[in-house]
């Protein structure tokens, strides 16, 4: 790992709700106590994270934000369920009334999915037997603080897995931050923050003036769901147990440079681009087991199902996308045959 004396980076989301800074930098989490303060997150605090988290990096935390109340519940999508918040709120209601009032929030995020991604936004949801984070709300942060030194432990599946949304983020808004992952690969594996800082600044800019503009997802904001349709119905026709979701936007973005190739969208090009840096990743678990039919039907459940049409998002190249809702089922079955599926 190279040493660096590269400044944090602040980008600002400025949403309806709530305006907040997302803070990317190395070391950011020493400095847990003072930036919580800076947004006004004072008195008694309460950390929740999961015990994997907690093993490779509580010590730290708690130096950090002495007396804080500690609530570990497990990691993976499989937690993400109704009995894990029931968990949460049975700890928060021995200690604090103020749950029931909602409580003020500031995201540590512990995997790059997180940091690139999920931390920001203020999405809020959890998983239901029938597909992805069917059960939730919109709930902004005080603030997201990314600090790259918490991923150095992150296991290389995992890290991998926060990749692909970064792909994402090139593939719809910034063809440079696309080059970037594929000029500096090696150097992003290696952890090293003169590579990582700039990529999920990027992606976190990206975010932030998606979600400012559009907070609730009543239109631009359907861009973040690129690689989401057919990723999110591979995630729930395998019960969540088998891919990281990552992963599973990875073929789902596949999928839909596909089906945009095959419109006339997309030229051919931008999809052998987009595969070639996908395989630089690393193989994706196998789908050859999955059927086009399941995961078919798995996509008419999914929440971008709206008054029964399913909005796609489509590149049109890289840097730029576009939101169809004429897909239809047997455009979409071609497509998850073409990603290595069986019928």
């Amino acid at each position: 790992m190279l040493a660096t004396a590269m400044p944090a980076l602040r980008i600002d989301v400025e949403t309806a709700s709530r305006a907040y800074p997302v803070h990317v930098g190395e070391g950011l989490t020493d400095r847990l106590g003072d930036l919580l303060d800076e947004v006004g997150a004072t008195g008694r605090r309460f950390l929740v994270s999961s015990p994997t988290v907690w093993r490779a990096h509580g010590r730290a935390i708690e130096g950090a934000l002495p007396g804080a109340l500690v609530i570990l519940v497990p990691d993976g999508e499989r937690s993400k369920t109704t009995r894990t918040v029931a968990r949460i709120y049975e700890e928060l209601l021995l200690a604090a009334a103020t749950i029931l009032r909602g409580v003020a929030l500031v995201q540590v995020p512990t995997t790059l999915l997180a940091q690139v991604d999920a931390a920001v936004g203020g999405k809020v949801g959890v998983n239901h037997a029938l597909g992805k984070n069917l059960i939730g709300a919109f709930h902004q942060p005080l603030a997201v603080i990314a600090d790259p030194r918490l991923l150095r432990t992150l296991p290389r599946r995992e890290f991998r897995a926060g990749l692909y949304e970064v792909i994402k983020y090139g593939v719809i808004a910034d063809p440079d931050l696309f080059e970037r992952v594929d000029r500096d690969l090696d150097a992003i594996f290696a952890r090293e923050p003169e590579a990582l800082v700039p990529v999920i600044a990027a992606s976190c800019r990206i975010k932030a003036d998606i979600v400012s503009k559009d907070e609730r997802e009543g239109g631009l904001r359907r861009l973040l769901n690129f690689g989401h349709t057919a990723g999110h119905a591979i995630e729930a026709v395998t019960r969540y147990r088998r891919f990281r979701h990552g992963e599973a936007v990875g073929y789902g973005m596949l999928a839909a440079a596909d089906l945009a190739v095959r419109r006339g969208a997309l030229d051919g090009a931008d999809r052998d681009a987009l595969g070639a840096l996908i395989a630089r990743l690393g193989p994706l678990p196998s789908v050859r087991d999955l059927s086009v039919a399941d995961v078919v039907q798995a996509t008419r459940r999914d929440k971008k199902v709206l008054r029964g049409t399913l909005h796609v998002i489509l590149p049109t190249r890289i840097g730029a996308t576009e939101i169809v809702n004429d897909v239809t089922e047997a455009e979409l079955a071609h497509a998850l045959r073409a990603i290595g599926m069986r019928s």
